[in-house]
């Protein structure tokens, strides 16, 4: 493949002694620009987080340059390095698996110190799975959060999802294909089966899938399927003009924390009131606050 670019604006690019930021595709190669191509054509030096991921986009592209891998393994090693090769006179190229550095990987650390450093960093956009995700659902874009991955720890999870059962804002999380299912099994304990929410699979690939409307449908459709590939969900805010406000939420709250000190988990609280009361366990889940009442 003979590809020739050119470029009218910023040619003289890359320039000495800058950090480079480069968006590369999170699935489709097709997504790289042509100002990401020639910066990765002619730096110094491609700090990747897998060597062998950027090595198919300088295959497909028909370009070579050398690779230094860096990673969450041996960051803390390899910042100093780039840091040197960068006061010395290169320019580096960072880049991650997929999508934009720093969003959930050791990038962040990298562009931190070169800001310290006094070091040039520029970013050359490109391919976001949160925001493509987000685009595409058709739930609210102009306010939102972006919350990752999950937390594997119980409480540090809880304590999210929590959040994001009272966020009036549109939230977006990535998760693993192996813990999508429990995932969504506490977001409908958190949040209600009924809570819009689309889920994303291998964006921009051959095998794109979009699955949602809300909770109860997403986990019927994976309940007896397996799951592979990268995964985005989108989960609409909540409205609360549309809550239930027919009782005394002083009182509820009080008599909610009240079991919680003594003794009882919230779900089994929240489940304990949301019978007693005959309201939906989300509104009393919303009432919990972990700081304090």
């Amino acid at each position: 493949m003979d590809i020739n670019f050119s470029f009218s604006h910023k040619s003289h690019e890359p320039e000495k002694c800058v950090l480079y930021v480069v968006g590369t595709p999170i699935g489709n190669l097709g997504d790289i620009s042509l100002r990401a191509i020639n910066i990765l054509r002619n730096v110094s030096l491609i700090a990747c987080e897998d060597t062998r991921q950027t090595k198919k986009i300088m295959s497909r592209f028909q370009f070579s340059n050398s690779l230094i891998s860096f990673n969450k393994h041996n960051s803390f090693n390899k910042i100093p390095k780039i840091i040197n090769n960068l006061n010395s006179g290169k320019s580096v190229a960072l880049v991650s698996d997929a999508g934009m550095p720093s969003i959930c990987d050791p990038g962040e650390g990298l562009i931190r110190e070169a800001k310290l450093k006094g070091i040039q960093v520029v970013c050359i956009p490109g391919p976001c799975a949160a925001l493509t995700a987000l685009v595409s659902s058709g739930l609210p874009t102009s306010k939102f959060t972006f919350e990752g991955f999950p937390s594997k720890k119980k409480k540090e999870r809880e304590k999210l999802l929590l959040e994001i059962s009272k966020n009036e804002k549109t939230s977006i999380l990535f998760e693993s294909p192996n813990r999508l299912k429990r995932l969504l099994e506490d977001l409908r304990e958190i949040c209600g089966g009924e809570r819009e929410i689309q889920v994303y699979r291998e964006l921009t690939k051959k095998f794109e899938e979009n699955i949602g409307c809300n909770i109860n449908e997403v986990i019927d459709f994976f309940e007896n399927k397996e799951i592979i590939g990268e995964i985005t969900i989108v989960i609409k805010g909540i409205d609360n003009s549309n809550m239930d406000v027919d009782f005394n939420k002083i009182e509820l709250k009080q008599e909610l924390y009240d079991l919680i000190n003594a003794g009882l988990k919230l779900p089994e609280a929240s489940k304990y009131l949301a019978k007693k009361y005959n309201l939906k366990k989300r509104i009393i889940y919303n009432m919990y606050d972990s700081q304090g009442k």
